[in-house]
Protein backbone atom coordinates (compact mmCIF):
# COMPACT_ATOMS: atom_id res chain seq x y z
CA UNK A 1 0.00 0.00 0.00
CA UNK A 2 1.15 3.11 -0.94
CA UNK A 3 0.40 6.36 1.30
CA UNK A 4 0.87 9.72 -0.31
CA UNK A 5 1.13 13.08 1.88
CA UNK A 6 -0.79 15.67 -0.14
CA UNK A 7 -0.21 18.41 1.53
CA UNK A 8 3.73 17.80 1.29
CA UNK A 9 3.60 17.04 -2.25
CA UNK A 10 2.07 20.84 -2.85
CA UNK A 11 4.76 22.57 -2.19
CA UNK A 12 6.78 20.78 -5.20
CA UNK A 13 6.78 22.53 -8.08
CA UNK A 14 8.30 20.63 -11.63
CA UNK A 15 8.82 22.36 -14.93
CA UNK A 16 6.92 20.94 -17.61
CA UNK A 17 9.58 19.64 -20.04
CA UNK A 18 7.79 20.24 -23.03
CA UNK A 19 7.06 23.95 -22.44
CA UNK A 20 9.53 24.47 -19.66
CA UNK A 21 7.49 26.12 -17.24
CA UNK A 22 5.76 28.39 -19.90
CA UNK A 23 2.66 27.07 -19.22
CA UNK A 24 1.53 27.19 -22.55
CA UNK A 25 1.71 24.89 -25.62
CA UNK A 26 4.13 25.36 -28.33
CA UNK A 27 1.59 26.46 -31.11
CA UNK A 28 0.38 29.24 -28.58
CA UNK A 29 4.02 30.61 -27.97
CA UNK A 30 4.91 30.86 -31.45
CA UNK A 31 2.23 33.53 -31.93
CA UNK A 32 3.87 37.01 -31.06
CA UNK A 33 3.13 40.67 -30.30
CA UNK A 34 5.91 43.64 -30.46
CA UNK A 35 8.61 40.54 -30.57
CA UNK A 36 7.41 38.73 -27.41
CA UNK A 37 5.41 35.51 -26.94
CA UNK A 38 2.50 35.30 -24.65
CA UNK A 39 4.87 33.89 -21.06
CA UNK A 40 7.25 36.90 -22.00
CA UNK A 41 4.49 39.43 -21.32
CA UNK A 42 3.54 37.83 -18.28
CA UNK A 43 6.79 37.57 -16.95
CA UNK A 44 6.67 41.59 -17.37
CA UNK A 45 6.36 44.04 -14.30
CA UNK A 46 3.70 46.66 -14.55
CA UNK A 47 6.48 49.09 -15.18
CA UNK A 48 8.16 47.62 -18.24
CA UNK A 49 4.90 46.29 -19.44
CA UNK A 50 3.66 50.16 -19.32
CA UNK A 51 6.35 50.97 -21.94
CA UNK A 52 5.56 47.66 -24.03
CA UNK A 53 1.95 48.59 -24.10
CA UNK A 54 2.73 52.44 -24.63
CA UNK A 55 4.59 52.09 -27.83
CA UNK A 56 6.10 50.43 -31.20
CA UNK A 57 3.89 47.53 -32.86
CA UNK A 58 2.51 46.49 -29.27
CA UNK A 59 0.68 49.22 -29.16
CA UNK A 60 -2.87 49.14 -26.85
CA UNK A 61 -4.10 52.38 -25.29
CA UNK A 62 -6.03 50.49 -22.93
CA UNK A 63 -3.97 48.25 -21.66
CA UNK A 64 -1.18 50.91 -21.55
CA UNK A 65 -3.69 52.88 -19.49
CA UNK A 66 -4.74 50.39 -16.70
CA UNK A 67 -0.98 49.33 -16.56
CA UNK A 68 -0.10 53.24 -15.60
CA UNK A 69 -2.79 52.74 -13.60
CA UNK A 70 -0.83 50.17 -11.53
CA UNK A 71 2.15 51.36 -11.91
CA UNK A 72 0.58 54.88 -9.84
CA UNK A 73 -0.74 52.93 -6.96
CA UNK A 74 2.98 51.32 -6.34
CA UNK A 75 2.44 48.10 -8.13
CA UNK A 76 5.17 48.60 -10.39
CA UNK A 77 7.01 45.79 -9.72
CA UNK A 78 4.15 42.64 -9.93
CA UNK A 79 4.40 40.58 -13.22
CA UNK A 80 1.51 40.48 -14.85
CA UNK A 81 1.20 36.68 -14.59
CA UNK A 82 1.74 36.70 -10.95
CA UNK A 83 -1.04 35.37 -9.41
CA UNK A 84 -3.28 37.20 -6.79
CA UNK A 85 -2.65 34.55 -4.30
CA UNK A 86 0.74 35.69 -3.87
CA UNK A 87 -0.42 39.26 -2.87
CA UNK A 88 -0.40 40.60 0.36
CA UNK A 89 -3.53 42.47 1.64
CA UNK A 90 -2.23 46.19 0.96
CA UNK A 91 -1.86 44.50 -2.25
CA UNK A 92 -5.05 43.50 -3.03
CA UNK A 93 -6.30 46.48 -1.99
CA UNK A 94 -3.81 48.69 -4.10
CA UNK A 95 -4.75 46.71 -6.88
CA UNK A 96 -8.54 46.75 -5.97
CA UNK A 97 -7.94 50.97 -6.02
CA UNK A 98 -6.35 50.67 -9.53
CA UNK A 99 -9.23 49.00 -11.06
CA UNK A 100 -11.51 51.65 -9.89
CA UNK A 101 -9.55 54.57 -10.74
CA UNK A 102 -11.20 55.56 -14.36
CA UNK A 103 -14.71 55.82 -12.38
CA UNK A 104 -16.56 59.10 -11.90
CA UNK A 105 -17.20 60.25 -8.50
CA UNK A 106 -16.92 58.02 -6.08
CA UNK A 107 -15.63 57.20 -2.49
CA UNK A 108 -12.37 55.20 -1.34
CA UNK A 109 -12.59 53.22 1.77
CA UNK A 110 -9.08 52.08 2.53
CA UNK A 111 -7.74 49.89 5.39
CA UNK A 112 -4.07 49.86 6.01
CA UNK A 113 -3.05 50.48 2.24
CA UNK A 114 1.05 51.35 3.37
CA UNK A 115 1.18 47.63 4.52
CA UNK A 116 4.27 46.37 3.24
CA UNK A 117 5.05 49.56 1.05
CA UNK A 118 9.08 51.16 1.04
CA UNK A 119 8.53 54.77 2.48
CA UNK A 120 9.11 56.13 -1.57
CA UNK A 121 6.32 54.03 -2.57
CA UNK A 122 4.20 55.85 0.38
CA UNK A 123 5.20 58.89 -0.98
CA UNK A 124 3.99 57.80 -4.04
CA UNK A 125 0.59 56.65 -2.51
CA UNK A 126 0.03 59.78 -1.14
CA UNK A 127 0.28 61.66 -4.40
CA UNK A 128 -2.42 59.32 -5.77
CA UNK A 129 -4.76 59.92 -3.24
CA UNK A 130 -3.98 63.29 -3.79
CA UNK A 131 -5.26 63.37 -7.09
CA UNK A 132 -7.53 61.37 -6.40
CA UNK A 133 -9.35 64.08 -4.09
CA UNK A 134 -8.59 66.89 -6.72
CA UNK A 135 -10.73 65.01 -8.90
CA UNK A 136 -13.69 65.19 -6.57
CA UNK A 137 -13.60 61.71 -4.95
CA UNK A 138 -13.66 61.31 -1.51
CA UNK A 139 -10.85 59.10 0.30
CA UNK A 140 -11.04 57.60 3.67
CA UNK A 141 -8.05 55.69 5.32
CA UNK A 142 -7.79 53.91 8.33
CA UNK A 143 -3.74 53.75 8.76
CA UNK A 144 -1.63 53.77 11.39
CA UNK A 145 1.17 55.20 9.59
CA UNK A 146 2.36 58.87 10.55
CA UNK A 147 3.53 59.77 7.00
CA UNK A 148 -0.41 59.36 6.19
CA UNK A 149 -1.77 60.44 9.10
CA UNK A 150 0.52 64.16 8.91
CA UNK A 151 -0.64 64.19 4.96
CA UNK A 152 -4.13 63.71 5.69
CA UNK A 153 -6.78 67.06 5.77
CA UNK A 154 -9.10 64.96 8.63
CA UNK A 155 -8.21 62.66 11.57
CA UNK A 156 -10.63 61.14 13.71
CA UNK A 157 -8.47 59.38 16.91
CA UNK A 158 -10.10 56.26 18.30
CA UNK A 159 -9.15 55.52 21.93
CA UNK A 160 -8.33 56.39 24.43
CA UNK A 161 -6.48 52.94 23.96
CA UNK A 162 -6.95 49.69 21.75
CA UNK A 163 -9.25 46.92 21.88
CA UNK A 164 -11.67 47.12 24.85
CA UNK A 165 -10.67 50.26 26.34
CA UNK A 166 -11.05 51.60 22.80
CA UNK A 167 -13.68 52.71 20.11
CA UNK A 168 -14.52 56.04 20.94
CA UNK A 169 -13.57 59.23 19.11
CA UNK A 170 -10.90 60.56 21.31
CA UNK A 171 -9.68 63.90 19.08
CA UNK A 172 -11.31 64.61 15.58
CA UNK A 173 -9.52 67.97 13.80
CA UNK A 174 -6.70 68.30 11.38
CA UNK A 175 -3.16 67.12 11.89
CA UNK A 176 -1.94 70.56 13.23
CA UNK A 177 -4.69 70.66 15.56
CA UNK A 178 -3.85 67.09 16.75
CA UNK A 179 0.34 67.81 16.87
CA UNK A 180 -0.51 71.46 18.93
CA UNK A 181 -2.97 70.01 21.22
CA UNK A 182 -1.29 66.44 21.99
CA UNK A 183 -4.67 65.25 23.66
CA UNK A 184 -3.68 61.49 22.70
CA UNK A 185 -1.35 59.12 22.21
CA UNK A 186 -1.63 59.51 18.61
CA UNK A 187 -1.00 63.30 18.83
CA UNK A 188 1.96 62.64 20.93
CA UNK A 189 3.65 59.96 18.36
CA UNK A 190 2.38 62.36 15.58
CA UNK A 191 3.92 65.72 17.11
CA UNK A 192 7.13 63.64 17.89
CA UNK A 193 7.38 62.07 14.08
CA UNK A 194 6.68 65.96 12.71
CA UNK A 195 9.07 67.33 14.64
CA UNK A 196 6.73 69.37 16.89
Amino acid sequence: MIYTDLAMMAGIATPCEECEGKRFEASVLEYRLGGRDISEVLAMPVTEAAEFFGAGEARTPAAHKILERLADVGLGYLTLGQPLTTLSGGERQRLKLATHMGEKGGVYVLDEPTTGLHLADVEQLLGLLDRLVESGKSVIVVEHHQAVMAHADWIIDLGPAPVTTGGRIVFEGTPADLVTTRPTLTGEHLAEYVGG
